[in-house]
């Protein structure tokens, strides 16, 4: 049983030596008698490791007489992991070191580290981390192990364990890349902001506000939409998309600003994942397929369908809304999942069996609610399926679901992209759904990182006590402290959808980072890029280099008879054990906080 727990865990204690490599530079050098031996405790079970033997095992892959009687534990895995190793900038190690206890979950860690190891104490153990650097770039296990000031170290794997439980990899490796990207991303061009006006500020046009209800007959599903308007309407149409159990209000506060402009605004609610969708599944039992992998497919024709259907209105002598729909010009907001729908419909190709792929492969324990939802796009019978739709000319994703959904397809959008990421994020972690997405765009594009926002941060502040804002699963900044973000996104859009207008060169100024970082404040604070450094690409790759490998074909190919045939038949009978039980945990609590009366129409 000892050895069993040993093993069992030895993957864990490795990425958790690996999460905490990166510091230096905080704390003055001390001296060095470097551990040689390595006693691991499990209950009342002791046994000793030779350090210098277990490198040089690491090193030839050969077990020296001493570690013949380790089998189970030194396996070819574990060898693996050992091996790896970071290097850190010494530039952002004492930023990263800062910025990691000056959160909760970095106090917890080091105060269950200390249990970990019992003869230690949290000055010494933050001293020694500090060390590493200071004699070696090359930060592994053998590193910290060499520089703790004692010859001996006991590793408590019971207290071990409790830690591996509780370590959220997703926030760690958050906490490391956002030290990383403040130090990078700073101020870098000298725009001056005209005086005249800001975006930010209402415009002066009266806005009217209307819900139209829409049936599709070919697909059987209702569509409502409450479309913002005023008077005197010009420029593009703005589409928006919701995310996952929200709703067409969620941004209302963006929508009337845009109308004040003249823009029409046209706020779209996808029936089959709003709130009612995961109430009705909630009622119904079906708490494991609370996202059909038909909405995968279904979201985007909704955007497709309402836009054939403003058509018709805008031609229509007898309607109120004729020449108010600019539907060969339109610029899409989507926020989450809506993220995920405006950028297949801006022209990357869902890739369901590369996700399939993935999601076969996915740890439980690292992944976030975005990596569990986006499994459920694994029951679509595709290799890949493209949802184009060539009248939208630009897209705003505001914290969106992407992970592997699309491969490398992010390459084919050639559109222009402004995207919002949040370092705070706890649903759509940054690295897989937003930064490494960011560099696979070709065309023009902007990434917006607001430093202390979180998923919900850009929602309308009617929803602070609504169903999301009062779940506790995720720590949401929905507050006053989230204003200066929705000031920010109320007047980068603006200039951004302006672009594709006459007024692109009055509007082109605040699509800079002087704009942008003037609404910096002690909460929130702003970075803007069109392209990531190099630093940062490469520590965001390190950090997921044990994920899948994204390759995709050039074009897309249809999967054989049989094996369509096949997947839809399984996926009947087999629901897909890797994402329905973390659903049921992911949003049992949010279900609780719920007002389960719900309009039928939506």
């Amino acid at each position: 049983m000892p050895m069993k727990l040993l093993s069992q865990f030895s993957g864990k204690l490795i990425a958790f030596w690996l999460t905490f490599s990166g510091f230096s530079g905080l704390f003055s050098p001390i001296p060095a008698l470097a551990a040689e031996t390595l006693t691991l405790r499990l209950g009342m079970v002791e046994q000793d490791i030779n350090i210098q033997e277990l490198e040089q095992y690491v090193e030839t892959g050969k077990l020296s007489p001493n570690l013949q009687s380790y089998p189970t534990i030194l396996t070819a895995a574990i060898r693996q992991g050992l091996e790896k190793h970071l290097y850190v900038d010494s530039q952002i190690a004492q930023q990263f070191l800062e910025n990691l206890f000056n959160e909760q979950e970095g106090k917890n860690l080091l105060s269950q580290l200390n249990q970990a190891l019992p003869e230690s104490n949290p000055t010494r153990i933050k001293a020694t981390l500090s060390l590493i650097l200071q004699t070696n770039d090359k930060v592994n296990i053998f590193s910290f192990l060499k520089a703790y000031p004692q010859k001996k170290l006991t590793l408590d794997l019971l207290a071990l364990t409790s830690i591996a439980k509780q370590l959220n990899q997703n926030r760690f490796k958050n906490i490391l890349l956002t030290s990383l990207l403040e130090h990078s991303l700073s101020a870098s061009d000298s725009v001056k902001l005209p005086n005249q006006f800001s975006p930010d500020q209402r415009g002066k046009n009266l806005v009217f506000k209307q819900t139209q209800f829409f049936y599709d007959s070919i697909r059987n599903r209702a569509v409502k939409t409450d479309i913002y308007y005023s008077v005197d309407s010009r420029g593009p149409l703005v589409i928006m998309s919701h995310g996952f159990a929200a709703d067409r209000r969620f941004l209302r506060y963006l929508a009337f600003h845009l109308a004040s402009y003249g823009l029409t605004v046209v706020s779209v609610e996808h029936r089959g994942s709003n709130i009612n969708a995961l109430l009705t599944a909630a009622q119904g039992w079906q708490i494991n397929n609370l996202l059909p992998a038909s909405e995968f497919i279904e979201r985007p024709k909704d955007i497709s369908f309402i836009l054939n259907e403003l058509t018709a209105l805008n031609k229509d002598n007898n309607s109120e809304f004729r020449g108010k729909f600019n539907t060969q010009k339109v610029t899409i907001i989507g926020h989450s999942f809506g993220g995920y729908t405006a950028l297949a419909l801006a022209g990357a190709r869902l890739e369901p069996s590369h996700t399939r792929r993935v999601c076969q492969s996915l740890t439980p324990l690292e992944r976030s609610p975005a990596d569990w939802l986006q499994c459920a796009v694994t029951k679509l019978a595709y290799k890949q399926m493209s949802f184009r739709d060539y009248r939208i000319d630009r897209a705003i994703v505001l914290n969106p679901v992407i992970g592997s959904l699309f491969a490398s397809n992010l390459a084919s959008i050639t559109i222009p992209v402004l995207m919002l990421s949040s370092t705070e994020d706890g649903i759509t972690p940054i690295i897989e759904h937003q930064l490494q997405p960011f560099e696979n765009l070709s065309g023009e594009k902007y990434l917006i990182l607001a430093h202390g926002a979180t998923h919900m941060s850009a929602t309308d502040i009617i929803y602070l006590n609504s169903t999301m804002g009062q779940s506790t699963l995720v720590p949401e900044v929905m507050d006053e402290k989230a204003n200066p973000l929705r000031e920010m996104i109320k007047g980068v859009s603006l200039a951004f959808i302006e672009q594709s207008t006459s007024f692109s060169d009055q509007y082109q100024p605040y699509l800079s980072s002087n704009y942008i970082e003037s609404f910096n404040s002690k909460a929130i604070n702003f970075r803007l890029t069109k392209k990531l450094p190099t630093t940062v690409t490469a520590l965001a790759n390190f950090l997921t280099v044990n994920k899948t490998p994204i390759k995709s074909d050039t074009s897309p190919k249809p999967s054989s008879w049989l094996e369509e045939s096949w997947i839809a038949i399984n996926s009947l009978f087999t629901p897909p054990n890797f994402r329905t039980e973390s659903l049921s945990s992911v949003f049992g609590e949010l279900l609780d906080y719920t007002d389960r009366t719900f309009d039928p129409w939506s």
